[in-house]
């Protein structure tokens, strides 16, 4: 589907994101695990998956034919960002196939010292088609990210920032901020939870939401449920 198509498609829904990194159990190097949760999403009536890393989002993309929101999760040495940070991350997702590519445009610092704007105008020269999803911090970086170029605004990366840590909780104000301040849609991911904090955000004005750790991470939940109790 093209671009306004799948505007319309996600306005209004759910996107599970169905993750696993190496050390984690669910983990695994030739994938099989995070497709069967992207289908276990499906069946629920969810439309689309957010997925890091080749191999899963392939895998993802054949077993539910759903759009997926791809990333490649990936530390370099003078980068505090690691969410698709170099133009090797976006070729791989490309060539998958993502629907929608995300990326950290925070302004934390990067180690080839070009500012996120450089870098979106770098992908959509290479890429002129391809739809692009910002994940910011807070507010300057959604207007930021809107002006250099991307599709959507993420709310993925409020509180791990240095400059949000304070920002533990998810924040339906910031959802608003950001809608109030940008044209493009806004995509609220982080922090959430419980099903009414998706419906709240929703509500402050998001076009859709981004649901991981409370679905697709036992490990996390598990965590959580451990921390109450104690």
């Amino acid at each position: 589907m093209d671009k306004q198509e799948l505007f319309e498609y996600l306005q209004g829904e759910l996107i599970v994101s169905c993750q696993a990194l190496p050390g984690e159990p669910l983990y695994k190097e030739n994938g099989g695990v995070m497709c069967l949760m992207a289908q276990a999403a499906k069946n629920a009536g969810v439309k689309a998956i957010r997925a890091q890393g080749i191999i899963d989002i392939e895998q993802i993309r054949k077993q539910t034919n759903l759009p997926v929101i791809g990333i490649i999760k990936k530390s370099y040495p003078g980068y505090a960002s690691y969410i698709t940070t170099t133009m090797d991350e976006v070729d791989k997702l490309v060539g998958v196939g993502s629907d929608i590519i995300a990326l950290d445009c925070t302004l934390q610092e990067r180690g080839d010292g070009k500012t996120p704007s450089e870098f979106v105008k770098e992908i959509k020269e290479k890429y002129p088609d391809v739809v692009l999803m910002a994940d910011i911090s807070n507010l300057e970086e959604a207007i930021e990210a809107e002006k250099a170029g991307v599709d959507y605004v993420g709310t993925t990366m409020n509180g791990y920032t240095p400059y949000t840590k304070e920002s533990k909780k998810f924040d339906s104000n910031l959802i608003k901020e950001i809608v109030k301040n940008v044209k493009i849609p806004v995509i609220a991911e982080g922090k959430i939870h419980e099903p009414k904090q998706a419906k709240e955000a929703l509500e402050a004005g998001a076009h859709c939401v981004v649901v991981g750790g409370a679905i697709t991470r036992p490990q996390e939940i598990t965590s959580r449920f451990l921390a109450e109790l104690r």
